[in-house]
């Protein structure tokens, strides 16, 4: 019998100090993580490469593939620092947000901010949310380096929480001087990934792809949904990344918890319908942070990202600081299997009236409808770039699709798709004429099929060419494939 595929959508999980020790590192990687994001906001150069160093090794020591984001920090719209580190704030009180004042001077009745030019965005009738919203200011009168604001409810206010204007419209630069400098950084570690924070257009990611190219860098780029604008420009983002993020902290906040959900569903759908990859992100497991098991809330909202068709599910707090990140992989690995045994995560109709581009597109196409009304066991793609599995990861489908890549990068950078599995194997080492039946015996040896399967396989005419995929054969695991095929 086959071996069961693991789960289709794919983990993402944050390092921070919970996850940085090896012993534990080494557990989330056999617990299922397939990428590891490097919050840029925390941490020196030196911490991340050491990082991104004993993920490598580790990886390798398990025979998986982990890809590597780097999250970029993005513009700093946040307040300052308080004196003696926090205050209390109640309804009716007036605080001002002061650009000219000292960064560790805030008090009660005032603090500083790190994004000065808030001061130009802001006017008197607008709502400005602190701390994801747990504190919200109305804008009473903009007077030169000064913000003064109406507390609008109780709480406390500590240093360096974030702001938001209800609504949208700062107009902070998505890259800052020190994420062009992170940029650099993400090209050494060789990261498959990139992600960008706050931007507002596709020209915010064509910027951060010409200056990973002068860096010497071809990693994806994540396109951080997080600003009103970019929901507003959603097809035009998603189009020029590769992967666009649901950050579900700063783009609830502006556009309004309630206004999330559908939000959320839409972008999922437009990134599928635009063959493009989609991660959804920010406390889906937020209780185990601290907890052993998840809320029942928290398993529904990761349930319904993967029914919506979501490539992977993304921890940031619950593993970067929280007290046991293996058994959070462990339960989102769960709730994601649980979910993709519902039918409605195997059935798709993407793309069913549109026409192709291209062949390799053509073949992607053909390939998952010809395996979801056949008794296929799985799908296999030799692949340079990986452009193939991808585009046929954007069926849904059961039927498992085996990435085999002689390219380290592509294997790595496939890790994020959902229900690819990469494999790397140099199958141009092979004798052309013998290529067919390596690769199939290959992953039978290393029992992922049976002898028997039914497989489809596609691959180019000239092995070794990106791009080039244009042949498309039914073939027959062992000694039937073996007898009646070359």
């Amino acid at each position: 019998m086959s071996i069961t595929p693991p789960r289709r959508t794919k983990i993402v999980a944050t390092l921070g100090p919970a996850s940085s020790h090896e012993d534990v590192l080494r557990e989330m990687i056999l617990a299922g993580v397939d990428i590891v994001r490097m919050n840029m906001s925390h941490g020196s150069p030196e911490d991340h490469a050491k990082r991104v160093d004993l993920v490598r090794r580790l990886a390798d020591e398990a025979n998986r593939f982990v890809a590597i984001l780097v999250d970029l920090q993005g513009p700093k719209i946040r307040i300052s620092r308080f004196k003696n580190k926090k205050i209390t704030l109640k309804k009716g009180d007036a605080f001002i947000l002061d650009a000219g004042l000292g960064i560790e001077d805030g008090d009660q009745q005032r603090v500083g901010i790190d994004y000065k030019e808030l001061v130009n965005d802001v006017s008197a009738g607008d709502t400005l949310l602190l701390d994801d919203g747990r504190m919200v200011l109305t804008v009473t009168e903009v007077s030169g380096q000064q913000i003064h604001t109406r507390v609008e409810t109780d709480g406390e206010l500590s240093n360096n929480k974030g702001i938001n204007r209800q609504g949208g419209g700062l107009s902070a630069k998505a890259l800052t001087d020190k994420d062009k400098a992170d940029i650099k950084i993400a090209a050494q570690f060789e990261a498959d990934y990139v992600a960008m924070s706050f931007p507002r257009s596709a020209e915010d990611i064509e910027e951060c792809r010409t200056l990973l190219a002068e860096a010497g860098s071809n990693a994806g780029i994540v396109a951080k949904i997080e600003r009103v604008e970019a929901v507003e420009n959603i097809d035009e983002i998603v189009r020029a990344s590769d992967v666009v993020m649901v950050a579900r902290g700063d783009l609830g906040v502006e556009i309004g918890d309630a206004e999330l959900p559908a939000v959320q569903k839409h972008i999922v759908t437009q990134a599928r319908h635009l063959d493009r990859g989609v991660i959804v992100a920010t406390q889906m497991m937020e209780s185990m942070i601290d907890s052993p098991i998840p809320t029942r809330a928290e398993v529904f909202d990761v349930a319904n990202a993967v029914l919506d068709g979501t490539d992977a599910v993304m921890l940031s707090a619950e593993t970067a600081v929280g007290v046991n990140p293996p058994n959070v992989i462990r339960s989102m690995a769960r709730v994601c299997q649980g979910a993709e045994k519902q039918p409605r995560s195997r059935l798709s109709r993407h793309r069913m009236d549109d026409k192709f581009d291209n062949a390799e597109e053509g073949i992607a196409m053909a390939s998952m409808y010809l395996a979801n009304h056949m008794p296929v066991k799985a799908i296999i793609a030799l692949t340079e770039s990986g452009g193939t599995p991808i585009w046929m990861s954007r069926i849904r489908s059961g039927i498992p699709i085996f990435a085999v890549s002689r390219r380290l990068s592509t294997c790595r950078r496939l890790a994020m798709y959902r229900g690819v599995f990469p494999h790397l194997y140099d199958y141009a080492a092979v004798p052309e004429e013998e290529v067919n039946r390596s690769v199939l015996n290959y992953l039978r040896d290393h029992h992922w099929l049976d002898d028997g399967d039914l497989v489809i396989l596609t691959r180019g005419d000239q092995i070794g060419e990106g791009g080039g995929t244009n042949v498309l054969k039914l073939l027959r695991v062992g000694a039937v494939f073996q007898a009646n095929n070359s």
